[in-house]
């Protein structure tokens, strides 16, 4: 039976994707699980419209294409607030738990593709198969799939390895947005009386992303030197993106959009420019939970068809384990307090799917408990430029097995 279509233009998607962000703060007002749980806004909603979709397809044989041309510089200018936030007084105040978190995250890889490389032996599948169903894909998502999947089929013989990785990112795109909320919220449980709460006058006027839908009180001055410290860091990030092409020091162009808001942030500090941290955070904040909208309800959930139950196999399990993970290895070595409650919803949110994923289960669990400047300190950075290094080792580590 011939598929109808209906296109929207890269304005109807916009206005989609504001719809979406309505619609998911009244499914979270409406539905208590979902505030229980803390299950952000951008997944409540962009999820159900994403299965309305899946549903329309399927049984109405009609389609809807929308124009994903915004989703990318969305992104990027929210990479470029997260490394204009961070001046190096406030990274160095992260100094021992950086460290520490990292090694965590490390950790978290390793235990990804052990556990993808070993359930696809035991099936009979190929080692790298194992590899798409794990690190690559969780922690590197599509950009990362995108790229090692060309790799494994080319000189591992891995065949359909970009079409697994694909489904497999969304997958873990998915179980990420989902899980991160419901494992800070059994970790704030055990906390008791030991959560910090809100303190009005203290928390009045908060910067950084820690409660989006607080007021924050900005001008049209403040609003525009924003915007252009933004479009400097998308640009330079653009340059030294295609600078590195092709060398081994290559890196999505979303890590170098973050570093050049770092080299941006500290060159004004240095001139004494202070940046207007307001401002940049609702500038962040629109733009990350924009994209989040528009990423899961453009989600092609048919994709995971493509899944065959092996594959299935592997990622239930590895969502347990990083669920499991998180709570007992990324909360205890955090020091076993709300900062590490925090941070084990942003670990699942990057562990399984992607930084703007975990920021919004962070945003999710402290929007409801207080805020938490630690976590979202150390998480933007780790999970948008360390891990990337990280991963990459790791992956050809692995490789490097005799298994391949």
């Amino acid at each position: 039976m011939e598929t109808g279509q209906l296109v929207f233009s890269n304005y109807g998607t916009l206005v989609c994707a504001t719809l979406v962000l309505l619609l998911g703060r009244k499914l979270v007002e409406w539905i208590s699980p979902l505030r229980t749980y803390s299950i952000p806004e951008p997944v409540a909603a962009g999820l159900l419209v994403a299965l309305g979709t899946l549903a329309l397809r399927e049984v109405g044989h009609f389609e809807l294409k929308f124009d994903t041309s915004l989703q990318t510089p969305l992104m990027l200018a929210f990479f470029a607030t997260i490394g204009l936030s961070a001046n190096l007084a406030s990274l160095k105040a992260g100094g021992r738990r950086l460290v520490l978190f990292l090694a965590v995250v490390a950790g978290m890889l390793i235990t990804q593709n052990a556990i993808g490389v070993g359930l696809a032996t035991l099936m009979g599948l190929a080692p790298g198969v194992g590899l798409l169903g794990g690190s690559i894909t969780l922690a590197g998502g599509h950009g990362t799939g995108a790229a090692w999947g060309e790799t494994l089929t080319t000189r591992y013989g891995v065949q359909s390895a970009l079409e697994i990785a694909m489904a497999c990112a969304t997958f873990g795109l998915v179980l990420g947005g989902l899980l991160g909320g419901p494992v800070a919220r059994f970790l704030v449980g055990r906390l008791g009386n030991k959560v910090p709460g809100f303190d009005a006058a203290k928390d009045a006027a908060p910067e950084g992303f820690e409660q989006p839908h607080t007021v924050r009180l900005i001008t049209a001055q403040a609003l525009i030197e924003t915007v252009a410290m933004i479009a400097i860091c998308l640009l330079g990030g653009e340059v030294i993106a295609r600078w590195l092409s092709g060398t081994m020091f290559e890196v999505p162009t979303f890590v170098c959009v973050l570093f050049t808001g770092v080299i941006v942030r500290n060159l004004l500090s240095l001139v004494g420019y202070e940046v207007f941290d307001r401002s940049l955070s609702v500038m962040g904040n629109v733009s990350l939970s924009l994209f989040l909208a528009m990423a899961l309800m453009t989600l092609r959930l048919w994709d995971l068809s493509t899944l065959a139950l092996p594959m299935i196999v592997i990622l239930v399990v590895q969502a347990i384990a990083m669920a499991t993970y998180a709570i007992f290895v990324t909360f205890r070595v955090m020091g076993s307090n709300y900062d590490a409650a925090v941070l084990a919803a942003g670990h699942c949110g990057f562990g399984l799917g992607a930084t703007p994923t975990a920021i919004a289960n962070m945003q999710a669990v402290t929007e409801r408990f207080g805020p938490s400047h630690i976590a979202f300190l150390i998480v933007p950075m780790v999970g948008a430029f360390f891990i990337d290094i990280l991963n990459a080792l790791i992956i050809k580590g692995f490789l490097s097995l005799p298994l391949f």
